[in-house]
């Protein structure tokens, strides 16, 4: 059985600990925008105003990459989750902004199983977080199937990290390789607690959402107050599709959740999660994939709802699509659509493909099924195409540049 935390962690939640919010940025930097497609990856390089834009690309033309990540702590390495027909998933590493790039020795696979069993395969590597700042050549990445894997040489080795990969527990809430996921189940949504690099979390769809306070030895599931599909038990952790989990920068004891059944809030010390989704407008609901919060205020946060009805067709409600932002922690939501196309756009955009830059004001930006990347400098309020005819868009990530 998996082991879950017993005692309360002795680092305790709440108010009197809240971190200091980050403070405002005391000058504009330029944002380097990474984009990940279907068929390769494009970096976006943007003045400090935002207004005029540099474009490199392809890299890694026909690849398949889910993830692009620029690692924070140094500004200038980048590692890319990729996957061709012929090499398989692999993760590429560029010291250098992405000039040249150097294939793992060793990327994430599973353990070999005994010669009568039938094992795991990695399908592609689906999510990329760099580690804790005490830990700088430290990463950890989310597979589908779901696993879990750390590097501790800036991504040229990885190993499967914690009991996740072959507890049976685990492996029986992650469910059949052919669950109804387009492409495929996945662990995702690694979170390490900015104060603590012993606290993380992670999410599985499906799976629940789990949390650990002792680097991954034991972990406990996170799953009270969501819903599940209808007929289905929540008892049941197996049942519950977390699509995207978000940790609030300017308070870590807060989270966000955009989940197959709902948009939710949970506030620690509290292991309950609320469902703020249910004040989005009725003719839209609360259904979708990403999930960004404001950099410097916890009460804000955008989602970009789809179509969840009947087949789930994962398109723009009625062709419409729009941004929703919530400024009082989900208590009421405005919709965001100007620039954005009237009628007749039937995308939508994936868990990892909406993102915000830490600027002032904050910049979103969304990369849509349809290949097109959109952005806002002025927190949603006025979206431009940025990008139009690229494949289809996996994930968008905004870093700050020198």
């Amino acid at each position: 059985m998996a082991r879950t935390n017993k005692k309360s962690p002795t680092r305790k939640h709440g108010p009197n600990v809240r971190a200091k919010p980050a403070s405002r940025p005391r000058r504009s930097r330029r944002v380097l925008v990474l984009v990940a497609t279907r068929k390769g990856a494009w970096l976006f390089h943007g003045d400090a105003k935002r207004k005029t834009w540099r474009v490199e690309g392809p890299h890694f033309l026909g690849h398949i990459v889910n993830h692009l990540v620029l690692d924070p702590r140094d500004g200038r390495t980048l590692l890319a989750a990729a996957k061709t027909g012929h090499l398989g998933p692999t993760i590429f590493r560029s010291t250098d902004l992405g000039r040249t790039w150097k294939e793992a020795a060793k990327p994430p696979a599973f353990a070999k199983a005994p010669e009568s069993e039938k094992g795991r395969v990695v399908n592609h590597t689906f999510w990329l977080t760099p580690c804790h700042a005490n830990e700088p050549k430290a990463w950890y990445a989310g597979t589908s199937p779901q696993g879990l894997f750390r590097t501790d040489d800036g991504g040229h080795t990885w190993e499967p990290f914690s009991i996740i990969n072959d507890d049976p527990q685990f492996r029986s809430w992650m469910g059949s390789e052919q669950d109804g996921t387009p492409d495929g189940p996945k662990l995702h949504s690694i979170i390490v607690d900015p104060r603590d690099s012993a606290h993380l979390y992670f999410a599985m769809s499906g799976g629940g959402v789990h949390e650990s306070f002792d680097r991954g030895r034991s972990w406990s599931a996170l799953v009270k107050g969501m819903e599940v599909v209808e007929g289905f038990d929540a008892a049941t952790i197996a049942f519950h599709d977390p699509h995207c989990v978000q940790l609030c920068p300017s308070n870590p004891d807060r989270l966000y959740q955009q989940n197959h059944c709902g948009i939710y809030r949970l506030d620690r010390p509290s292991k309950e999660w609320t469902r703020i989704g249910k004040h989005m407008p009725k003719n839209v609901g609360d259904i979708g994939f990403p999930m960004v919060v404001h950099p410097r205020d916890a009460d804000t946060a955008w989602v970009f709802p789809m179509d969840g009805t009947t087949v789930w067709p994962r398109t723009s409600p009625e062709g419409k699509p729009a941004a929703y932002v919530t400024r009082n922690g989900g208590e009421t939501w405005q919709r965001l659509d100007a620039g954005l196309p009237k009628n007749q756009a039937w995308w939508t955009v994936k868990r990892q493909a909406m993102t915000a830059d830490a600027q002032d004001p904050v910049g979103l930006y969304l990369g849509t099924t349809s290949g097109e990347l959109w952005m806002s400098r002025a927190e949603g309020r006025r979206w431009t195409c940025l990008a139009r005819h690229l494949p289809e868009i996996y994930a968008v990530e905004a870093a700050e540049a020198d």
